[in-house]
């Protein structure tokens, strides 16, 4: 995993370099990660703390939040 500054934001390297569907994350220090729409960087966000960050990071891994194909 690549080394990230804190209170840098950045997206996933899985994104396209034009692309304008993602999240970007940003590690506050002390555990809290904040979140923002890519479409909006200047709207609002979300802050995780380390704890609610490592669930949400688990459950993604293990395919808890994938879209059922019926939503699609």
């Amino acid at each position: 995993m690549a080394q990230r500054h804190l209170n840098s934001w950045f997206k996933s390297t899985k994104s396209g370099p034009n692309c304008d569907n993602c999240v970007d994350i940003k590690f506050n220090g002390g555990g809290n990660v904040e979140v923002r729409s890519s479409r909006d960087p200047q709207g609002p966000t979300i802050v995780f703390d380390a704890g609610e960050w490592d669930a949400f990071i688990a459950g993604a891994k293990a395919g808890e939040f994938d879209i059922p194909a019926h939503a699609r």
